[in-house]
């Protein structure tokens, strides 16, 4: 296949990505969704819970099933069943039915997807991870910016039901047809013109299986970082909105706008950052972004208006972005291509025990404080001290590790 063809390839990846990325548009449904039914803001937030808990499973069997017969059949599934449990939360009648539908065939129709546009891409592009696996993830944030300000104008003419309907459909039919796009690069296959030194495109250690990535403590270490990482955007996402117009006052219209910058911080994190972390490293990109979150949650802690509140909410989404970003090419650079799927499938653990945590612990901190999110604000704070920890610590075991390949 052509080297140009791999720009093609990468469009797709980010149309369907746009497509799945309309699950941070969630904060938009909770409230509407808790009036019609009655529903207390821990039990609607658990479905956004839910949804992205079960992405990184999803994600481990169809990184497999991706690396062995290639991204197009895997990711025209992954949407038929995204579409399908989008769809199907457009009928429900009770919470356990929202569950099954936006929680459990979202999450399993996002996963699918997701390993394969972003373990595929990560393949095509060797000679640019950062900026390819940003522009990748890019498409995942960018859901939020196209879907939320539609779902705010949606949802008072056709209510929160038919609009999920109306999603599910367009989603189903957008993620097939882009799928026909898809392939994978055969074994051996470089860009044009590019002819780096052996060392240059060696992972540390070789290519791993997942059982020998599991084997090394540096994965462990990644994991805690990426989950710090993500604890606090998750947190954020699912909650901007309640958090816009309880805190500060805004109207459903005015904090959908405010979830729309938060998804074009999202989106130009994952950009950014990667491209960052290709000039400055991968290691110092982190660790600045752990700074930013805490800098931001402060912000948010003690905002009062319009203004620092969205200086807050995209802060932290520019810098969660970031990790989405850069994580698929920290897993390239410590364990290979070869498995990369089911790789960072596995790695995506990391992230859904962030959606786990993040929502959740905003969500019971309010009920338990009287209607605040400040005290799950300063907890995050001290979890990203850690991560800039954990960053400094991990980037000093591979520049060991470096030297000690440079001397061999």
């Amino acid at each position: 296949m052509k080297s140009r063809n791999r720009w093609i390839i990468l469009v797709a990846s980010i149309f369907m990505n746009i497509c799945i990325g309309s699950a941070y548009a969630w904060s938009v449904f909770q409230i509407p969704l808790i009036k019609l039914f009655g529903w207390t803001t821990p039990q609607a937030s658990l479905a956004f819970t839910l949804n992205l808990s079960i992405v990184p499973f999803a994600m481990i069997v169809a990184g497999r099933i991706q690396d062995k017969q290639g991204p197009r059949i895997v990711t025209l599934i992954g949407g038929l069943i995204f579409g399908l449990g989008i769809f199907m939360a457009g009928n429900v009648n009770t919470i356990t039915q929202l569950y099954l539908t936006y929680g459990v065939l979202g999450g399993i129709g996002i996963g699918t997807v997701y390993a394969c546009t972003v373990g595929n891409t990560i393949k095509w592009f060797p000679d640019k991870r950062g900026l390819a696996g940003g522009l990748t993830a890019m498409g995942f944030g960018l859901g939020a910016v196209i879907f939320a300000p539609v779902a705010a104008r949606l949802i008072p003419n056709v209510g929160v039901l038919r609009t999920f309907n109306t999603f599910g459909i367009m989603f189903a039919i957008g993620i097939v047809a882009a799928s026909f796009v898809m392939a994978a690069p055969e074994k051996g296959w470089k860009p044009e013109g590019w002819n780096p030194t052996p060392a240059a495109t060696q992972a540390l250690g070789g290519d791993k299986s997942p059982s020998e990535m599991l084997k090394s403590f540096q994965f462990y270490l990644i994991w805690i970082m990426y989950a710090i990482g993500c604890v606090g955007g998750l947190m954020i996402i699912g909650h901007a909105s309640p958090i816009g117009q309880e805190k500060i006052g805004l109207t459903p219209q005015v904090a959908a706008v405010a979830i729309s910058f938060l998804g074009i911080a999202n989106s130009g994190g994952r950009v950014f950052w990667g491209t960052m972390s290709d000039k400055i490293g991968r290691y110092n990109a982190l660790a600045t972004m752990y700074i930013v979150t805490g800098v931001c949650l402060f912000i948010l802690n003690i905002a009062s208006t319009f203004v620092p509140y969205v200086i807050g909410i995209c802060g932290i989404a520019m810098s969660f972005g970031g990790y989405l970003g850069i994580m698929p090419s920290v897993t390239a650079d410590n364990f290979g291509a070869k498995n990369i799927g089911i790789n960072y499938g596995v790695l995506f653990t990391a992230f859904g025990f962030a959606a786990f945590v993040g929502p959740r612990l905003a969500a019971v901190v309010k009920e338990a404080s009287g209607g605040t999110y400040d005290l799950a604000f300063i907890i995050v704070v001290g979890m990203n001290i850690v991560g800039v920890l954990v960053t400094l610590y991990i980037k000093k075991l591979v520049n060991d590790k470096k030297k000690l390949n440079s001397a061999a």
